[in-house]
């Protein structure tokens, strides 16, 4: 009897002692209906040469923002890096650069003098950052990039890229933009800002994806600069110059919002199909109400995964080079209940 008393004991702490290190090791992890979830690893990877026993909690971590947080996505990245952050008992150093490359350097450059001792980077552009990094790296401060590729020495200049494949988020937008229209259209494609690979891989995805559908043609493509006001003008500039439009792809929901405008007030919406790519809460509701066909995700909610790259890497555990989202694809068939659940920002 007294044996079964000790091994029961020892199960229960045992049990409680595993219960522990899950809730210490997952202290960041989202539980909300729209974490994101990796969809696959690079077979690359950094590993830290010199492990310590650093731990996150009471570190000084820098996050450097780098558009307006006007736009959802940046608003809930952020607020997903804060809240990630406080769980891990992070000091967080904040900037943004408000889509000014220069001040994203200087930013950087600003929070490792104040003593950060790893740092999140979305950057503003695909090259430019170097400066920057140069200097994290003569001090051995690690980075994570996320949502936006740059340029840099993987394992040198920063040590993992947390985002979407956007390329296939163009071909994807190609596929549910030919279910919408029936494969025949003609097109205006609003597209991002250009220089970085963000807008690069959506346009060229998409391009790729039209191949299969000879009846699907691009009549206009042109930069709104992810810009609301922008896109409103872009669409109604194409409209007047190509009034046969039927269709329209825009790389991110925030110019959707503007395209919509445009064909509003030049009495076209109902009879053009659009789909967008985000996954705004905004647009999905206007799938849910028709006025959008589909919109692919981009999960802006990176911070749980930014922190358990840091721990990893700070543990002397291999990090992937690239950790690539598993999106969700927004559409007539799964909107509402979409909006129900959560998984929408």
């Amino acid at each position: 009897m007294r044996h079964q008393r000790i091994q029961s004991a020892l199960f229960a702490a045992g049990l409680c002692a595993a219960l522990a290190a899950l809730a210490s090791s997952s202290a960041y992890a989202q539980s909300d209906a729209g974490a994101q979830k990796v969809q696959a690893n690079s077979s690359e990877t950094c590993t830290n040469p010199k492990p310590s026993n650093l731990k996150l909690s009471g570190m000084v971590v820098g996050f450097s923002q780098s558009e307006n947080e006007q736009n959802p996505f940046r608003a809930t990245e952020t607020a997903s890096v804060r809240a990630a952050a406080k769980a891990a008992g992070v000091k967080l150093l904040y900037t943004n650069a408000n889509a000014n490359q220069a001040k994203q350097v200087a930013d950087i450059e600003s929070m490792i003098n104040q003593g950060a001792q790893a740092l999140i980077v979305a950057p503003n552009d695909s090259t430019g950052l170097q400066p920057a990094f140069a200097q994290a790296r003569a001090k051995g401060i690690p980075v994570v990039t996320i949502d936006r590729q740059t340029a840099g020495t993987v394992c040198e200049d920063f040590i993992t890229f947390l985002g979407s494949d956007f390329y296939k988020q163009g071909e994807r937008a190609a596929k549910a933009l030919a279910d919408a229209t029936g494969g025949k259209a003609v097109i205006a494609e609003i597209q991002g800002g250009y220089g970085n690979t963000v807008e690069s891989q959506r346009t060229d995805g998409f391009a790729a994806g039209l191949k299969a559908y000879p009846n699907m043609k691009i009549a206009a493509a042109q930069t709104a600069n992810w810009s609301t006001t922008e896109a409103q003008k872009v669409m109604e500039q194409i409209l007047l110059a190509h009034p046969d439009v039927d269709a329209v792809y825009t790389h991110a929901d925030t110019m959707t919002v503007g395209a919509i405008t445009a064909l509003r007030q030049a009495g076209k919406l109902k009879g053009v199909k659009i789909v967008s790519i985000d996954g705004t809460k905004e647009i999905v509701t206007d799938i849910d109400q028709g006025r959008v066909a589909a919109d692919v995700e981009t999960n802006p909610r990176f911070g749980p995964l930014a922190f358990k790259s840091l721990e990893d890497w700070l543990a002397g555990k291999p990090v992937a080079q690239k950790q690539i989202m598993d999106d969700a694809l927004f559409d007539k068939t799964n909107a509402k209940q979409s909006l129900a659940a959560g998984k929408v920002y």
